[in-house]
């Protein structure tokens, strides 16, 4: 393989609008849209270019990709995709029959053997006895579902597995459309969920309520942790609302601040509002230094 090829990195997805997984490109170039082979522990899975190769300093930390799906590789997944979903309808319909007080996310199916058709319908079918399920569920408390396995897995022919998953495990697995009315940053992009605390909020200006600003699952949005980085040195670098300062078209008082365009709001003397850009205005070097501070402190341990 050539060293241009072995550095060249896509993105590909194993469900519609799902999670970006990064992968070295094999030979050739891939285009949106191309099938294509993720390498896993448990074998190559089949999953979908949603973003050409392109160079990377980066291209080392990411698996190679195993190359071209081929039709096979996409019979076998077209069937395993229908076993999930077999298995996910009697899976929810054997906890509402146990009046169980859990919801059943997700569901995925191992070690299945080349060329196995579907799950079975009811309690008759011929899901090999070595196969395992996995059904991912959330509940308030603690389950005792020792009568829901046994139904289970005579209904499944397999072996189950239950794993519990908090709401943020389960808002990136389910999916959605965020507050900001773009995909929910933990199943498309976010792999790594840290915890979000209120001192967040406030150093971002924000309501000090919870409610506010929780995401899908009902916890503090993601995006306050990573977003956080930018808000400081925004504000490091700002002048206060409230502080006079000079802009290019004159003498000026700061009323706002936009982060996300990296400007601030100002009212001329003349009661003219505009948005100038952050470089085009000059704040006083001993606001900037108390700025600094406050920040410090607001951060969390």
């Amino acid at each position: 393989m050539s060293e241009t090829g072995a550095r060249q990195v896509m993105a590909v997805t194993f469900e519609e609008h799902g999670q970006l997984h990064y992968l070295r490109a094999h030979h050739g170039e891939y285009a949106v849209g191309d099938w294509v082979l993720y390498p896993t522990s448990g074998g190559a899975e089949v999953a979908r270019v949603v973003w050409a190769t392109e160079p990377s300093d980066d291209a080392d930390e990411f698996p190679m990709c195993a190359g071209r799906a081929s039709p096979g590789d996409l019979d076998r997944d077209a069937r395993n995709r229908t076993a999930r979903a077999e298995a996910f309808a009697a899976a929810r319909r054997l906890v509402k029959e146990h009046g169980l007080a859990m919801k059943v996310v997700a569901v995925d199916v191992l070690d299945r053997p080349e060329g196995q058709s579907g799950l079975p319908h009811g309690n008759q079918g011929t899901q090999p006895q070595g196969t395992l399920v996995a059904i991912y569920y959330t509940a308030p408390d603690r389950v005792d579902f020792r009568a829901l396995v046994p139904d289970l897995a005579r209904t499944l022919q397999a072996r189950i597995d239950l794993r519990q998953i908090g709401a943020r495990d389960a808002a990136s697995v389910v999916g959605g459309i965020g507050s900001c009315g773009r995909e929910l940053c933990c199943s498309t992009f976010l792999k790594r969920v840290e915890p979000v605390g209120m001192r967040l909020a406030r150093s971002q200006r924000l309501p000090n309520n919870p409610l506010q600003i929780a995401g899908a699952c009902g916890k503090l949005m993601c995006c306050l942790k990573y977003e956080h980085p930018l808000y400081v040195d925004f504000y490091q670098r700002a002048p206060q609302v409230g502080e006079d300062v000079v802009t290019d078209q004159g003498p000026a008082r700061v009323i706002g601040h936009n982060v996300p365009s990296d400007s601030v709001v100002v009212r001329d003397p003349e009661g003219q509002v505009r948005r100038c850009p952050l470089e085009s205005v000059c704040p006083s070097h001993q606001a900037r230094r108390q700025r600094s501070a406050d920040l410090d402190h607001d951060q969390e341990p």
